[in-house]
């Protein structure tokens, strides 16, 4: 298969917010990372890109290089006309549990876009001010939320970046909080952080 343009996957990932904006809706996005991982928060971010400030190339955050997600960063804080960020420690996981910590990021961080209509990376039930569509995959197929998890992958990722150098020990610069091998290995030399999920690691230390 030909490999598509920046052009043909912008309007690949922009028909549901096209049939929105044509209505006269206003778009967010909102999206989570770390749910996974055994160290580190949880972050969720909501984001409002005008339709007439879109840029090509945006993608679900896993399918994009570290080099990629920060230069489109920049590029999407700038167009948008709304975002904000939230995120919880892993003390908080630990006490109401991994969705429920999500589900409250993804309410704190689209708190503030009164009326939008918030197309959401899978969770249901949220409390937000507007209208929710959750969407499964919905990083893969929507403009809006792609933009949120490249936001919140980088927000993410530097900040494990800067817990690497309180905890070298971990590899938390390299593997972001999650369970590779050299983590695991960590942490059973080692023993837990306070940036630790206790929830998440009591079948490994």
């Amino acid at each position: 298969m030909p490999r598509e343009s920046k052009k043909e996957k912008l309007a690949r990932l922009t028909v549901m917010e096209r049939e929105l904006w044509d209505a006269g809706a206003t778009v967010a996005g909102i999206d989570e990372v770390g749910r996974g991982p055994l160290a580190g928060p949880v972050v969720a971010c909501c984001i409002v890109i005008p339709k007439d400030g879109l840029i090509p190339g945006v993608d679900d955050s896993k399918k994009l290089s570290e080099k990629r997600r920060e230069e489109l960063y920049d590029r999407l804080i700038d167009a948008a006309s709304y975002v904000r960020l939230a995120r919880l420690e892993a003390c908080d996981i630990d006490r109401i549990n991994i969705l429920e910590a999500t589900k409250l990021c993804m309410e704190q961080a689209a708190s503030q876009a009164q009326g939008a209509v918030f197309l959401i990376d899978a969770v249901k039930g949220l409390k937000l001010p507007g209208e929710q569509r959750p969407i499964i995959h919905g990083d893969a197929i929507s403009y809006m939320i792609a933009a949120a998890s490249i936001v919140a992958k980088v927000e993410r990722d530097r900040w494990m970046i800067q817990l690497d150098r309180q905890y070298p020990m971990y590899g938390f610069a390299r593997n972001k909080g999650y369970g590779t091998g050299e983590h695991i290995k960590a942490l059973r030399e080692y023993g837990p952080c306070p940036q630790h999920r206790r929830s998440f690691i009591k079948k490994i230390c």
